[in-house]
């Protein structure tokens, strides 16, 4: 079935001494045993293959002791993606809950799983996350007077009705379906990460603030602002949210004259470092998918895309 211990795999399977560390499934005789059918007896064994020897490989489950399987017995096997890490295990709902941390004057009323949300007093464009519908998870009433619900919800605040929905899902397209149309930009990833990584991969990278600059914080329990400024000119800026152990960032900005300088990183180092002194473990940000450079920036801090949301709009 194999080739020896040093050399690549041959036969029905992709595994060999290469695999050592990675997660692996493999299906395996079970000798002196007799199968449904009446043949040899099989089961399958998912976990992380510790070892590869001459003649056996040692395979450590998720749970329960290291398992030392006969080369001679595998039938088949393959590497698997790792399995996610418990952050990314969070539903969607949940995840896009630890937004309502970041804006305090929110007007929300339930619909069950459902949230409608408003800024009574919005200063400039209304954001979209904090003036649309969460519609994730199961509204308290049948679709189509959940719907009712929010078109009467915005309109009574002379607002274009708009609802924030998981990309591809069948809440997604019963709007669709509905006459709800994609709103102009959209799209969002819903960026993930541990706090620890992240702040790492920031200390790797450094940087500093321009003569005369300075940093400030400004906390307001779970809500911290953070701004760069040289004199009264504001050269950078970031928020953000502190839900549980859960820290959300928005906002970055960097003044036109002053991008490409690590100013951005440095106003999330120090909202982090608020957010680390509290105890978080995990830090989440929303970014339009099509803004290619700012995903690659991030995925190179650790983040990795939990699930894309959509707006939906109607008039």
């Amino acid at each position: 079935m194999t080739s020896p211990a040093t050399a690549e795999p041959v036969g029905q399977h992709r595994l060999g001494p290469h695999v050592v560390g990675q997660r692996v499934v493999v299906r395996r005789l079970l000798r002196g045993e007799t199968g449904p059918s009446g043949g040899p007896a099989m089961t399958d064994l998912l976990g992380v293959c510790t070892a590869w020897e001459a003649g056996t490989c040692t395979i450590a489950p998720e749970d329960g002791e290291p398992v030392v399987i006969a080369l001679a017995d595998i039938v088949s096997g393959k590497p698997v993606p790792p399995r996610p890490s418990v952050r990314h295990r969070v539903g969607v709902r949940e995840a896009e809950g630890h937004a309502l941390a970041l804006w305090p004057d929110v007007d929300q009323v339930a619909l069950g799983d459902w949230v409608l949300r408003s800024v009574p007093r919005p200063v400039g464009r209304p954001l979209k996350r904090a003036n649309s519908c969460l519609a994730m998870g199961e509204p308290d009433r049948p679709l189509s007077e959940a719907e009712a619900e929010v078109r009467s919800f915005y309109r009574a605040r002379e607002r274009r009705p708009l609802v924030q929905v998981e990309a591809g899902s069948a809440t997604e397209e019963w709007f669709l379906a509905h006459g709800w149309t994609p709103y102009p930009g959209g799209e969002a990833a819903f960026e993930l990460a541990s706090l620890a990584r992240v702040r790492r991969a920031r200390r790797a990278i450094g940087g500093s603030l321009p003569e005369g600059a300075r940093i400030t914080l400004e906390v307001d329990g779970p809500r911290v602002l953070a701004e760069v400024r040289r004199g009264e000119e504001l050269l950078a800026s970031g928020r953000a949210g502190i839900d549980g152990d859960w820290v959300g960032l928005h906002a970055l900005h960097v003044a036109e004259p002053h991008r490409r300088r690590g100013l951005a990183g440095l106003v999330m180092d120090d909202l982090l470092e608020v957010a680390a002194e509290r105890g978080v473990s995990t830090a989440w940000l929303h970014v339009e998918t099509d803004n290619v450079a700012a995903r690659a920036l991030y995925r190179g801090l650790g983040f990795a895309t939990h699930h894309v949301a959509r707006y939906l709009g109607t008039d």
